[in-house]
């Protein structure tokens, strides 16, 4: 047993120097240029769930999105670590898109909806939980189990980017720049992405509303 975790281990570090092999070969200048710095365009909050690798399922290069992954996606304004680096990607790599990506069969919003104890992160599935009585009259319509974790996966989605929008670091952008926010929705069985529109006048309505003075 020891033997094999030992050589999954070792395939990591063969498969980075086989990774690095590879990009040299097509641009000597690769590594170099990238150690400059990053201008990324982009600003993903997403779910900590290993099979959503946002550069992949986008198809875009390293460099171009600056991530912030959790459980459920959650945007909570007592996070600091994600608070810090939403203020970061805004204020400083000036993003010009955040999205916040979840996923159908999110095992945290399933877990949500659960009624036994899962330990520690029961605290930060409560949160979703909120999501679910907010939006109880709704989902209780849904009959079948999965269509129902599918919408609380998408209001999940649009509630974290409504939570985003109140965020002093998206209100200050908003007065003082342009800041596109989007709610999207992956799906593990199709690979596809699917937008939930939700519009920018909706989430603007907040705008004029600056709770926050430098």
């Amino acid at each position: 047993m020891l033997g094999n975790l030992e050589e999954s281990y070792k395939k990591l570090l063969s498969n980075n120097a086989e990774w690095v092999s590879e990009k040299l070969s097509i641009d000597p200048e690769y590594f170099i240029n990238h150690s400059k710095g990053q201008t990324p365009e982009f600003m993903w909050i997403g779910c900590s769930d290993s099979r959503v690798p946002p550069s992949e399922i986008t198809k875009t290069e390293k460099g171009m999105i600056f991530e912030q992954r959790n459980i459920a996606n959650m945007v909570i304004n007592t996070d600091l670590n994600l608070m810090s680096v939403l203020q970061y990607a805004v204020d400083v790599l000036k993003v010009k898109h955040i999205i916040v990506c979840g996923h159908y069969d999110c095992g945290g919003v399933m877990a949500a909806m659960d009624t036994k104890q899962n330990g520690l992160v029961d605290h930060w599935l409560c949160n979703i939980k909120d999501v679910y009585i907010k939006h109880k009259i709704e989902l209780d319509t849904i009959i079948d189990n999965q269509k129902k974790v599918d919408r609380l996966v998408e209001l999940n989605v649009m509630e974290q980017v409504y939570n985003l929008a109140k965020t002093a670091t998206v209100q200050k952008a908003w007065k003082n720049s342009h800041l596109n926010i989007h709610g999207w929705v992956y799906d593990l069985k199709t690979g596809k992405i699917k937008d939930l529109n939700i519009l920018m006048d909706e989430i603007t309505d907040l705008e004029p509303i600056y709770w926050f003075h430098e």
